[in-house]
């Protein structure tokens, strides 16, 4: 029998995280982290660290003088526990959580695969 929690916030916990067999204590659906304060979403840029991944969030920002917006992003590091398959150019939802190591804040909650071909790592994108 593994254990595993719901993790509330209308957030299903995903098939591979009930039948797969790995130990992640830093999962959010098998571990020992609960998902508190804010859920964002971003585009995934970079899966190259282990069990890490950084996200891209591209927001407007709004200059007063000038009456007008610009553009701005922020790339934030998110734990990926391996219930999830992301690969670049994917989206996923965030949910943070307690400090898991000197960067990471979030954690990856939900996933959703690219439906067409990545348009470029720094185009943007607002969600």
């Amino acid at each position: 029998m593994r254990y595993v929690k719901n993790v509330g916030l209308g957030i299903k916990t995903p098939a591979s995280a009930i039948e797969g067999s790995f130990v992640d204590k830093k999962c959010p659906f098998t571990g020992n982290v609960s998902i508190r304060g804010r859920i964002l979403k971003g585009l995934v840029i970079s899966t190259k660290m282990k069990r890490t991944i950084v996200v891209r969030r591209d927001y407007l920002h709004y200059i007063k003088k000038y009456r007008r917006f610009e553009k701005r992003h922020k790339n934030i590091a998110v734990h990926c526990s391996p219930a999830f398959p992301v690969k670049d150019g994917d989206i996923v939802t965030i949910g943070e959580c307690r400090p898991l190591s000197k960067t990471i804040r979030f954690n990856v909650v939900a996933h959703e695969p690219a439906v067409h071909a990545k348009s470029g790592k720094k185009s943007f994108r607002v969600f």
